[in-house]
């Protein structure tokens, strides 16, 4: 075989390695048909860019690495703040004691691990989600730290995620903090740890909370269930004595289904009595300062509220 034959059919980048398995012969990966991307690592003429494809080629190439930090992110699935969830920067990162890596197009970084933080998934080395949350410290703002990390905390729904557990907890993300005292960013992800919450189920809804925080509102309840019991309906947030649920719609909600199923579960706390807030991507836009205002008023409401105070005195 030589360049000049035809190419085999495989779509992704791959590695010199990897390469006779795939049935391509030394004369095709040093012709002008193959690009050669960086060291051990080339792809095939019509392959557009794909970010896990690029990781796994890029993670096959360099042994003891792990791909990282916001690529690492993106490859888990979780929500980035829009200027790095658009990001095809590859990070790959390495133990202190090797080498620093020199490769074309990638981001670089030697750093120290403890066992469990690198896993091998979807045929590479990448870091968990609690590391890659830990590692991103150094660059997310704190706002946006904490939306990631409420996101390995929430609690997920099986029926709709096929997982019961969240990928990590506070107490498990707390001690690899301790066991990282000199990693650059430590000190923003010990402030992140205290703000974090379980029951955010978007960025959105932690943003929310936050912006009621910084307005020195009293802390809500997170996916406040209107009664105990599996079918309850259920708010985003709420002040369970003041009778106020709080809920976040995102676009999702705009869905004809799903819409009836939110006018279903509003008209249930309405009937039993409770103020129901909608909040949406404008408020979103404007930093929640008109949610605030707003929520602001409901409480102030509900401390002249008849049905509230009986409330209050029979303890429902």
């Amino acid at each position: 075989m030589d360049a000049n034959d035809e190419l085999p059919t495989n779509g992704t980048p791959f590695t010199r390695a990897e390469a006779p398995g795939l049935g391509y012969s030394p004369g095709q990966l040093n012709g002008k048909q193959i690009e050669h991307v960086s060291r051990s690592i080339y792809r095939p003429p019509d392959w557009q860019f794909n970010l896990r494809e690029a990781a796994r080629a890029l993670s096959a190439a360099s042994p003891g690495g792990w791909i990282s930090h916001g690529t690492a992110a993106r490859i888990h699935g979780l929500v980035l703040p829009p200027w790095l969830s658009d990001s095809n920067e590859l990070h790959l990162s390495k133990p202190r004691e090797l080498p620093q890596l020199r490769r074309k197009g990638i981001t670089p970084h030697n750093v120290s691990t403890r066992p469990g933080e690198v896993e091998f998934i979807e045929e590479m080395w990448i870091s968990t989600r609690a590391r890659t949350w830990l590692d991103l410290a150094r660059v997310l703002p704190l706002r946006d730290l904490i939306c990631l990390g409420d996101q390995l905390i929430r609690i997920p729904r099986p029926e709709f995620e096929g997982r019961s557990d969240p990928f990590t907890t506070l107490k498990k993300l707390r001690g690899m903090v301790e066991s990282h005292k000199n990693l650059q960013g430590i000190v923003r992800a010990r402030q992140a740890l205290e703000l974090m919450r379980v029951g955010a189920d978007s960025p959105p809804e932690t943003l929310m909370r936050l912006a009621m925080a910084d307005a020195n509102l009293p802390e809500p309840a997170l996916q406040l269930k209107l009664w105990d019991g599996r079918n309850s309906p259920s708010a985003d947030a709420g002040y369970r004595p003041q009778r106020i649920a709080l809920q976040y719609d995102g676009a999702h909600h705009l869905d004809e289904i799903q819409r009836r199923k939110d006018q279903h579960r509003d008209k249930a706390f309405r009937s039993a009595g409770w103020t129901v807030l909608t909040f949406t991507e404008s408020d979103l836009n404007d930093g929640f300062r008109d949610a605030v205002r707003r929520i602001k008023t409901a409480l102030r409401q509900s401390l002249v509220d008849p049905t509230v105070a009986s409330g209050f005195a029979s303890g429902n």
